[in-house]
């Protein structure tokens, strides 16, 4: 049996210049930071030659081909698996929330297949393999952030060249940054759980008469990751947030709602200084920048839940390991 950890990201700026149509016209960039909420795959050999598959619902199946999981069924083939194994997993979080959930899931099945065949994958490499899963076999309209992020853990830049090549640059944060970002930074959950798919269809397709909203928002992730590097955490952050989030809702209108748009203006008149949806838009988490003291007065204003999360520093692992 073995037991993957892959943790959820968090993106403060940059998030959609990681799309091929935007990166190809020269270069996209991405400041992000892994949270202390993961998705969990398990990998156990079956009694038998046939696969079962549990994830929000369950399929036992006797020929890969199948097999309705779109993701499974690619890395499983990805691998050279075709029988005789179990897989399941378990979130902390619902997909559809904006933390790049179906990228962790796919990184974090990957690690345990490929320890299941006894092949042990660097992070670049699972997170190059967990790209060219999704985007080149499966064809979904993504960017590749996610999985980066996803594989490596952290906080990082992540430069996404023309050529597709990336490049990884680790933020090294002082203990006392963390502790302020952990005590300043809080995530919301809007009610709205949405798949991105549609809202980033319509972002590659207008990728090329917006492209000086997303060099504006390229230049805050090299801005941001020099900032950080030189100065540490500090309350400029609340700025890109905020002026991050203006830029990216006129990309495309289905990125935000009046909904939305109220739960922010209502946060910023109680304490929060700046903030955005995370992920593509359309609904799930609401991150804030907000100085603790306040964080009660906003609970009581927004009416949402609050998701407690800390930075962590690890991305993908394998946390369990038997040959039994």
């Amino acid at each position: 049996m073995i037991i993957t950890r892959t943790p959820f990201r968090i993106s403060f700026a940059g998030g959609g210049t990681d799309l091929a149509s935007y990166y190809k016209t020269g270069y996209g960039a991405v400041v992000s930071t892994t949270i202390d909420k993961y998705m969990y795959i398990t990998i156990n050999k079956r009694f038998d030659d046939s696969i079962r598959v549990s994830y929000s619902k369950t399929e036992i199946v006797d020929n890969l081909d199948e097999l309705q999981h779109d993701i499974v069924k690619a890395a499983l083939r990805m691998v050279g698996i075709s029988k005789g194994i179990e897989i399941t997993s378990i979130s902390d979080i619902p997909a559809g929330t904006g933390l790049g959930s179906s990228s962790s899931f796919t990184v974090g099945l990957l690690n345990a297949l490929y320890m299941y065949i006894g092949k042990q994958c660097s992070a670049h490499e699972l997170a190059q393999k967990a790209c060219y899963l999704e985007i080149d076999m499966l064809k979904h309209p993504i960017g590749k952030q996610d999985q980066f992020a996803a594989a490596y853990g952290g906080t990082n830049y992540f430069r996404f060249n023309a050529d597709g090549s990336v490049t990884y640059k680790p933020i090294n944060l002082s203990l006392k940054d963390l502790e302020a970002m952990n005590s300043k930074l809080s995530m919301w959950y809007t009610g709205i759980s949405r798949s991105a798919d549609s809202i980033l269809n319509q972002q590659n397709n207008d990728t090329l008469k917006k492209l000086d909203v997303l060099d504006f928002m390229r230049n805050q992730a090299d801005d941001l990751a020099e900032n950080l590097n030189k100065h540490g955490f500090t309350e400029s952050l609340a700025k890109v947030l905020h002026e991050g989030w203006i830029k990216k809702k006129s990309i495309t209108k289905s990125i935000s709602n009046n909904n939305i748009d109220n739960l922010y203006e209502i946060a910023l008149l109680n304490g929060a200084k700046g903030g955005k949806i995370l992920g593509a838009g359309g609904g799930g988490f609401l991150l804030l920048y907000c100085d603790a003291e306040k964080h009660d007065n906003l609970s009581a204003a927004l009416g949402l839940t609050k998701m407690p999360f800390k930075i962590t520093c690890h991305g993908s692992r394998v946390v369990y390991f038997s040959e039994t």
